[in-house]
């Protein structure tokens, strides 16, 4: 579980330097890499579906990058989109290339749609996260 937690740090972190965040950011975006993927290897130790763990843990992504958006001054995005990054299926996406490159369509096509899933599922807890983020600043006022 710590070699997870530090792997999904350093990622978190090198994809923040590959998307140009402003310097004083990179520590905060892999923080919350972390925090996400810890997130979902939790629900994934209960056990929890993949798709409501990536859910789960793409809002909390959302929930903390809003939070340190207001603290260090800074646009939502640059932490929300280096913070997702470990929750990315990628390595599902490229199974199921590999899968249809290799005419094992029904296998390729099983894998697609789990990594459309899982893309689904973060793109919908980015944008609950911010849904309820407005409801309550309407509230507030």
């Amino acid at each position: 579980m710590l070699g997870q937690l530090v792997t999904s740090f350093v990622s978190t972190a090198a994809f923040a330097i590959l998307f140009n965040v402003p310097r004083s950011t990179i520590i905060q975006c892999g923080f919350i890499g972390m925090v996400g993927w810890m997130m979902y290897v939790s629900t994934q130790l209960i056990p929890l579906d993949p798709i409501l763990s990536t859910l789960m843990a793409s809002f909390l992504v959302t929930v903390i990058s809003q939070f340190f958006a207001r603290i260090y001054k800074t646009p939502v995005i640059v932490f929300s989109v280096a913070g997702i990054i470990p929750l990315v299926p990628g390595g599902l996406a490229y199974d199921a290339m590999k899968n249809a490159v290799l005419n094992h369509y029904d296998l390729a096509v099983q894998l697609a749609a789990k990594a459309f899933m899982l893309s689904g599922a973060i793109a919908i807890g980015l944008v609950f996260s911010e849904v309820l983020n407005q409801l309550f600043r309407r509230r507030a006022k």
